[in-house]
Protein backbone atom coordinates (compact mmCIF):
# COMPACT_ATOMS: atom_id res chain seq x y z
CA UNK A 1 0.00 0.00 0.00
CA UNK A 2 1.40 3.58 -0.83
CA UNK A 3 2.25 6.14 1.92
CA UNK A 4 -0.39 8.61 0.71
CA UNK A 5 -3.44 5.53 0.93
CA UNK A 6 -2.04 4.31 3.86
CA UNK A 7 -2.48 7.75 5.82
CA UNK A 8 -5.82 8.49 3.66
CA UNK A 9 -6.96 4.90 5.48
CA UNK A 10 -5.62 5.60 9.14
CA UNK A 11 -6.92 9.22 9.22
CA UNK A 12 -10.74 8.17 7.85
CA UNK A 13 -10.58 5.90 10.73
CA UNK A 14 -9.71 7.78 13.27
CA UNK A 15 -12.11 10.44 12.42
CA UNK A 16 -14.85 7.73 12.58
CA UNK A 17 -13.91 7.24 15.99
CA UNK A 18 -13.56 11.08 16.87
CA UNK A 19 -17.08 11.82 15.63
CA UNK A 20 -20.44 10.36 16.00
CA UNK A 21 -21.72 11.98 12.77
CA UNK A 22 -20.84 10.81 9.92
CA UNK A 23 -21.35 13.69 7.45
CA UNK A 24 -19.17 15.87 9.83
CA UNK A 25 -16.65 12.88 9.87
CA UNK A 26 -16.13 13.96 6.08
CA UNK A 27 -15.85 17.79 6.24
CA UNK A 28 -12.29 18.58 5.58
CA UNK A 29 -10.78 20.65 8.58
CA UNK A 30 -7.71 20.68 9.44
CA UNK A 31 -5.43 22.62 11.63
CA UNK A 32 -3.02 25.74 11.08
CA UNK A 33 0.32 25.57 13.23
CA UNK A 34 -0.22 29.33 13.66
CA UNK A 35 -3.17 28.55 16.27
CA UNK A 36 -0.59 26.96 18.37
CA UNK A 37 2.19 29.59 17.95
CA UNK A 38 1.96 30.91 21.61
CA UNK A 39 2.66 28.04 22.97
CA UNK A 40 5.17 26.94 20.76
CA UNK A 41 7.35 30.09 20.61
CA UNK A 42 6.21 32.56 23.65
CA UNK A 43 5.47 29.62 26.04
CA UNK A 44 7.33 26.80 24.59
CA UNK A 45 5.06 23.99 25.90
CA UNK A 46 6.12 21.99 23.44
CA UNK A 47 8.31 21.80 20.25
CA UNK A 48 7.52 22.17 16.86
CA UNK A 49 8.00 18.52 15.82
CA UNK A 50 5.58 17.74 17.98
CA UNK A 51 2.53 19.22 15.61
CA UNK A 52 1.33 16.27 13.98
CA UNK A 53 0.76 14.74 17.21
CA UNK A 54 -1.11 17.81 18.73
CA UNK A 55 -3.08 17.97 16.00
CA UNK A 56 -4.47 14.16 16.08
CA UNK A 57 -5.03 14.17 19.87
CA UNK A 58 -7.57 16.92 18.37
CA UNK A 59 -9.01 15.15 16.17
CA UNK A 60 -7.20 16.43 13.02
CA UNK A 61 -6.40 14.74 9.90
CA UNK A 62 -4.60 17.68 8.41
CA UNK A 63 -1.90 20.27 8.95
CA UNK A 64 -0.44 23.88 7.60
CA UNK A 65 3.04 24.74 8.70
CA UNK A 66 4.07 28.00 9.58
CA UNK A 67 7.99 28.48 8.38
CA UNK A 68 8.45 31.04 11.12
CA UNK A 69 7.86 28.72 14.30
CA UNK A 70 11.26 26.86 12.38
CA UNK A 71 13.55 29.89 12.49
CA UNK A 72 14.92 28.76 15.61
CA UNK A 73 15.40 25.12 14.54
CA UNK A 74 16.57 25.76 11.15
CA UNK A 75 19.38 28.13 12.78
CA UNK A 76 21.21 24.83 13.93
CA UNK A 77 19.96 22.13 11.82
CA UNK A 78 19.93 21.58 7.93
CA UNK A 79 16.02 22.11 6.00
CA UNK A 80 16.60 18.11 4.29
CA UNK A 81 16.93 17.20 8.41
CA UNK A 82 14.15 19.13 9.60
CA UNK A 83 11.34 18.05 6.80
CA UNK A 84 12.49 14.50 6.69
CA UNK A 85 11.51 14.52 11.10
CA UNK A 86 8.40 16.45 10.04
CA UNK A 87 7.45 14.06 7.60
CA UNK A 88 8.39 10.78 9.98
CA UNK A 89 6.19 12.26 12.04
CA UNK A 90 2.79 12.80 10.00
CA UNK A 91 3.03 9.04 8.88
CA UNK A 92 3.28 8.42 12.65
CA UNK A 93 0.01 10.01 13.26
CA UNK A 94 -1.72 9.19 10.36
CA UNK A 95 -1.86 13.56 9.08
CA UNK A 96 -1.74 14.80 5.60
CA UNK A 97 0.91 17.78 5.16
CA UNK A 98 -1.27 20.49 3.14
CA UNK A 99 0.88 23.59 2.80
CA UNK A 100 3.35 25.72 4.36
CA UNK A 101 2.93 29.60 5.18
CA UNK A 102 6.25 31.07 4.68
CA UNK A 103 7.15 34.55 6.41
CA UNK A 104 10.49 36.77 6.44
CA UNK A 105 11.89 35.67 2.90
CA UNK A 106 12.19 39.38 2.05
CA UNK A 107 9.53 41.22 -0.08
CA UNK A 108 8.16 39.61 -3.53
CA UNK A 109 6.62 43.00 -4.39
CA UNK A 110 9.48 45.69 -3.86
CA UNK A 111 10.72 47.82 -6.27
CA UNK A 112 14.09 46.72 -7.05
CA UNK A 113 14.57 44.13 -9.26
CA UNK A 114 17.18 42.61 -6.95
CA UNK A 115 15.38 42.24 -4.03
CA UNK A 116 12.82 40.83 -6.00
CA UNK A 117 15.05 38.38 -7.17
CA UNK A 118 16.84 37.38 -3.97
CA UNK A 119 13.21 37.08 -2.21
CA UNK A 120 12.25 34.40 -4.75
CA UNK A 121 15.58 32.47 -4.41
CA UNK A 122 14.63 32.12 -0.61
CA UNK A 123 11.81 30.89 -1.65
CA UNK A 124 12.66 27.73 -3.54
CA UNK A 125 14.02 26.14 -0.22
CA UNK A 126 10.43 26.17 0.97
CA UNK A 127 8.79 24.81 -2.47
CA UNK A 128 11.46 21.64 -1.64
CA UNK A 129 10.30 21.75 1.52
CA UNK A 130 6.49 21.08 0.45
CA UNK A 131 7.23 18.95 -2.02
CA UNK A 132 9.39 16.80 0.17
CA UNK A 133 6.42 16.70 3.11
CA UNK A 134 3.44 16.13 0.08
CA UNK A 135 1.93 18.95 0.33
CA UNK A 136 0.25 21.00 -2.68
CA UNK A 137 0.87 24.98 -1.89
CA UNK A 138 3.16 27.27 -0.22
CA UNK A 139 1.50 30.57 0.82
CA UNK A 140 3.42 33.40 0.55
CA UNK A 141 3.44 37.46 0.92
CA UNK A 142 3.29 40.18 -1.27
CA UNK A 143 5.13 43.55 0.83
CA UNK A 144 6.93 46.13 -0.69
CA UNK A 145 5.71 48.38 -3.11
CA UNK A 146 2.89 51.15 -1.75
CA UNK A 147 1.62 52.53 -4.62
CA UNK A 148 -1.49 50.14 -6.00
CA UNK A 149 -0.41 49.78 -9.42
CA UNK A 150 3.42 49.19 -8.89
CA UNK A 151 2.66 46.48 -6.06
CA UNK A 152 0.48 45.10 -8.87
CA UNK A 153 3.01 44.77 -11.67
CA UNK A 154 5.91 43.78 -9.23
CA UNK A 155 3.50 41.45 -7.32
CA UNK A 156 2.57 39.72 -10.77
CA UNK A 157 5.88 39.39 -11.77
CA UNK A 158 7.07 38.00 -8.87
CA UNK A 159 4.72 35.20 -8.40
CA UNK A 160 4.74 34.08 -12.10
CA UNK A 161 8.43 33.44 -11.73
CA UNK A 162 7.83 31.59 -8.51
CA UNK A 163 4.77 29.56 -9.84
CA UNK A 164 6.75 28.62 -13.24
CA UNK A 165 9.97 27.34 -10.66
CA UNK A 166 7.37 25.27 -8.64
CA UNK A 167 5.43 23.69 -12.10
CA UNK A 168 7.61 21.10 -12.19
CA UNK A 169 7.14 19.90 -8.51
CA UNK A 170 3.76 20.41 -8.75
CA UNK A 171 3.56 22.83 -6.15
CA UNK A 172 0.94 25.90 -6.00
CA UNK A 173 2.21 29.68 -4.81
CA UNK A 174 -0.74 30.69 -2.89
CA UNK A 175 -1.08 33.85 -1.77
CA UNK A 176 -3.12 35.56 1.36
CA UNK A 177 -4.80 38.74 2.68
CA UNK A 178 -2.07 38.75 4.74
CA UNK A 179 -2.11 42.76 5.53
CA UNK A 180 -1.16 45.96 3.23
CA UNK A 181 -2.07 45.84 -0.61
CA UNK A 182 -2.42 42.66 -0.30
CA UNK A 183 -5.51 43.11 2.10
CA UNK A 184 -7.12 44.66 -0.74
CA UNK A 185 -8.99 41.91 -2.34
CA UNK A 186 -10.03 43.67 -5.37
CA UNK A 187 -5.69 44.96 -5.87
CA UNK A 188 -4.72 40.98 -5.06
CA UNK A 189 -7.70 39.31 -7.54
CA UNK A 190 -5.72 41.50 -10.49
CA UNK A 191 -2.99 39.95 -9.44
CA UNK A 192 -4.09 36.90 -9.98
CA UNK A 193 -5.61 37.42 -13.31
CA UNK A 194 -2.42 39.05 -14.94
CA UNK A 195 -0.16 35.67 -13.28
CA UNK A 196 -3.20 33.03 -14.87
CA UNK A 197 -1.21 30.41 -13.90
CA UNK A 198 -2.95 27.30 -12.89
CA UNK A 199 -0.47 26.54 -9.95
CA UNK A 200 -1.48 30.61 -8.72
CA UNK A 201 -4.05 31.01 -6.43
CA UNK A 202 -5.28 32.75 -2.97
CA UNK A 203 -5.54 31.50 0.47
CA UNK A 204 -8.65 33.32 1.43
CA UNK A 205 -8.07 34.54 4.99
CA UNK A 206 -11.53 35.22 7.24
CA UNK A 207 -10.33 37.52 9.17
CA UNK A 208 -7.01 39.24 7.62
CA UNK A 209 -8.66 42.48 5.78
CA UNK A 210 -6.85 45.31 7.55
CA UNK A 211 -5.08 47.44 4.96
CA UNK A 212 -4.12 49.79 7.23
CA UNK A 213 -2.35 49.72 11.01
CA UNK A 214 -1.42 52.47 13.73
CA UNK A 215 1.77 50.83 13.37
CA UNK A 216 1.91 48.97 10.26
CA UNK A 217 5.35 47.19 11.35
CA UNK A 218 3.44 45.53 14.33
CA UNK A 219 1.10 42.61 12.84
CA UNK A 220 -0.71 42.65 16.16
CA UNK A 221 -1.34 46.69 15.72
CA UNK A 222 -4.73 48.22 15.73
CA UNK A 223 -6.65 48.46 12.77
CA UNK A 224 -7.53 51.77 11.40
CA UNK A 225 -8.59 50.88 7.69
CA UNK A 226 -10.31 47.39 6.76
CA UNK A 227 -11.79 46.21 3.52
CA UNK A 228 -15.17 44.95 3.54
CA UNK A 229 -14.56 40.95 4.79
CA UNK A 230 -17.50 39.50 2.95
CA UNK A 231 -16.77 41.38 -0.26
CA UNK A 232 -12.82 40.33 -0.12
CA UNK A 233 -13.82 36.83 0.32
CA UNK A 234 -16.59 36.80 -2.21
CA UNK A 235 -12.82 38.45 -4.48
CA UNK A 236 -10.81 36.13 -3.77
CA UNK A 237 -13.12 32.35 -3.93
CA UNK A 238 -12.83 32.23 -7.60
CA UNK A 239 -8.98 31.91 -7.04
CA UNK A 240 -9.12 29.82 -4.16
CA UNK A 241 -6.79 26.76 -3.43
CA UNK A 242 -7.09 27.17 0.08
CA UNK A 243 -8.92 28.55 2.87
CA UNK A 244 -7.74 29.66 6.43
CA UNK A 245 -11.05 29.68 8.79
CA UNK A 246 -10.03 32.50 11.30
CA UNK A 247 -11.00 33.40 14.35
CA UNK A 248 -10.40 35.67 17.15
CA UNK A 249 -13.25 36.20 20.18
CA UNK A 250 -16.66 34.34 20.92
CA UNK A 251 -19.90 35.08 22.89
CA UNK A 252 -21.98 32.94 25.69
CA UNK A 253 -23.47 31.35 22.49
CA UNK A 254 -20.19 29.70 20.78
CA UNK A 255 -20.65 32.03 17.78
CA UNK A 256 -17.90 34.21 16.45
CA UNK A 257 -18.48 37.46 17.86
CA UNK A 258 -16.19 39.68 15.36
CA UNK A 259 -16.80 37.40 11.83
CA UNK A 260 -20.37 36.33 10.81
CA UNK A 261 -19.28 32.31 10.31
CA UNK A 262 -22.38 31.55 8.53
CA UNK A 263 -22.36 33.93 6.08
CA UNK A 264 -18.63 33.49 5.11
CA UNK A 265 -18.81 29.49 4.74
CA UNK A 266 -21.98 30.88 2.36
CA UNK A 267 -19.85 32.37 -0.11
CA UNK A 268 -16.94 29.49 -0.08
CA UNK A 269 -19.84 27.10 -0.54
CA UNK A 270 -21.11 29.63 -3.66
CA UNK A 271 -18.20 28.88 -5.49
CA UNK A 272 -18.13 25.20 -4.48
CA UNK A 273 -15.07 25.00 -3.18
CA UNK A 274 -14.26 21.34 -1.66
CA UNK A 275 -10.78 21.96 0.09
CA UNK A 276 -10.19 22.10 3.79
CA UNK A 277 -10.76 24.61 6.19
CA UNK A 278 -7.79 25.52 7.91
CA UNK A 279 -8.06 26.55 11.46
CA UNK A 280 -5.87 29.64 12.87
CA UNK A 281 -7.41 31.04 16.12
CA UNK A 282 -6.08 33.94 16.88
CA UNK A 283 -7.63 35.28 20.25
CA UNK A 284 -6.35 36.23 23.54
CA UNK A 285 -9.82 35.70 25.62
CA UNK A 286 -9.51 32.21 25.23
CA UNK A 287 -6.46 29.93 25.61
CA UNK A 288 -5.59 28.37 22.34
CA UNK A 289 -6.55 25.01 22.55
CA UNK A 290 -10.18 25.91 23.63
CA UNK A 291 -10.11 28.68 20.37
CA UNK A 292 -9.34 25.87 18.52
CA UNK A 293 -12.12 23.63 19.23
CA UNK A 294 -14.35 26.31 19.58
CA UNK A 295 -13.49 27.41 16.16
CA UNK A 296 -13.86 23.80 14.75
CA UNK A 297 -17.92 23.50 16.29
CA UNK A 298 -18.52 26.60 14.00
CA UNK A 299 -17.14 25.26 11.26
CA UNK A 300 -19.20 21.83 11.72
CA UNK A 301 -21.96 23.63 12.40
CA UNK A 302 -21.89 25.33 9.39
CA UNK A 303 -20.61 22.99 6.89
Amino acid sequence: MKRRDFNHTVALGTLGLAFSNPQIARKKISLAQWSLHRAIKINQTYSPFDFSLKAREMGFDAVEYVSSLYWNVLKTKPIKKVTKTLLNNSKDHGIKNLLIMVDGEGDLASNSRNKRQKSIDNHKKWIEMAYDLGCHSIRVNLNGEKSKNKWIEYSSESLTQLCLLSRKDKINIIVENHGGLSSNASYLANVMKNVNLDNCGTLPDFGNFCIEKIDPENYFSQCINEYDKYQGMTELMPYAKAVSAKSYDFDTNGEESTIDFKRIIDITKEFNYNGYYGIEYEGLNFGENDGIIKTKKLLEKYL
